[in-house]
């Protein structure tokens, strides 16, 4: 099988030869992985099962400070902590998006990365990165505490700014997907390691039903609809079942019993990451990681269903030897 067949049935829980993966690295751990080993594209040579494209127009980000970058969006993020994301600088002042100018999502050029990354990508399993989908874009342009206050004081302006960030998304989303892609890749966190940062109920009054139009419009057209969101919600995943969503990630093993979600999400929902990227990885021995591994390899791979991959992007406190370990287990499963 190819790339792309894998994970298209292991998605529709059908066999596969073996378990599909994907392994993402943070800059840092990049680096630090490329200096080890030599080899500065490595990646290149995992195997891994998905590839990712962004429907951004050229120029979207300028360089305005060493390591502050400007968004289309107008938003700056400081990245000299940071550098895979940064932290943004709000620019929506009061809960009014008078004056504001969204990002153009018809500008021609935002799509012209896509035909060639489709063609150098055929055997891959091919995916639109629509990145700060709805919440995470939000709070990044009014700031965290004053969105979640919004969401009391304020719910008019919350439901004009999301339903805005959704048509952006929409028009992109309708666009890319005919473009030979096979699905999308919604990137929103919506959790901490304890629960919904907002909590079910609002994240039901304003999130689920903008979600559901954008995974609504990639199911129109015959695409798979995955989802990144960090932290613990899975109190959601009959919501996220329900508006259709195909594949959840990056399924954290320090806030979930994966093993039980697994077997109750059978058929309905696919998960991707479960990798511990807090205990095991950074802390467990080779032998230790490579006997864990295994073991989910073998407990989460049955009868399809899941991506296997850490549960997140790799960061750099984990050594490069328990990469290693890992990736000699999930390489070499037959």
């Amino acid at each position: 099988m190819e790339e792309r067949e894998r994970i298209l049935r292991t998605v529709e829980f059908q066999p596969t030869d073996f378990v599909p993966y994907h392994i993402d690295f943070t800059i840092p751990a990049r680096l630090k992985m490329a200096e080890y080993l030599g080899d500065l594209e490595f990646e290149e040579k995992l195997g891994n099962h998905l590839a990712f494209v962004k429907a951004i127009a050229p120029g979207a980000f300028q360089e305005v400070a060493p390591g502050f970058i400007k968004d289309e969006w107008q938003v700056v993020w400081n990245r000299t902590i940071d550098p895979d994301i940064g932290n943004p600088e709000p620019v929506l002042s009061r809960p009014s998006l008078s004056g504001y100018r969204f990002p153009d999502p018809d500008e021609p050029e935002r799509f012209s990365p896509i035909p060639p990354f489709v063609e150098a990508n055929r055997t891959k399993f091919k995916l639109l990165r629509q990145t700060y989908t709805l919440f995470e874009r939000a709070w990044s342009l009014r700031g965290m505490e004053n969105l979640l206050s919004d969401f009391i004081t304020n719910p008019d302006f919350v439901a004009d700014l999301f339903d805005h960030i959704t048509e952006f998304n929409l028009r992109v989303i309708d666009r890319a997907l005919d473009m030979g892609l096979d699905g999308v890749h919604f990137g929103d966190d919506w959790g901490w390691q304890g629960g919904l940062i907002m909590g079910a109920r609002w994240w039901r009054k304003f999130i689920k039903p903008r979600m559901a139009a954008m995974i609504a419009l990639a199911k129109k057209k015959g695409k798979k609809a995955f989802l990144h969101c960090c932290g613990k919600v899975e109190e959601i995943f009959p919501d996220l079942v329900e508006i259709g969503l195909d594949v959840f990630n990056p399924f954290q093993p320090e806030v979930m019993d994966i093993f039980a979600l697994k077997k109750e999400y059978q058929g309905k929902l696919s998960f991707w990451g479960g990798i511990s990227i807090q205990r095991l990885l950074p802390f467990g021995t080779r032998e230790e990681v490579k006997r864990e591994v295994q073991r989910i390899l073998r407990k989460l791979g049955e009868g399809g269903g899941y991506i296997a991959a850490p549960s997140h992007a790799l960061p750099k406190d984990i050594p490069c030897e328990n990469i290693l370990a890992m990736l000699e287990v999930i390489r070499n499963q037959n």
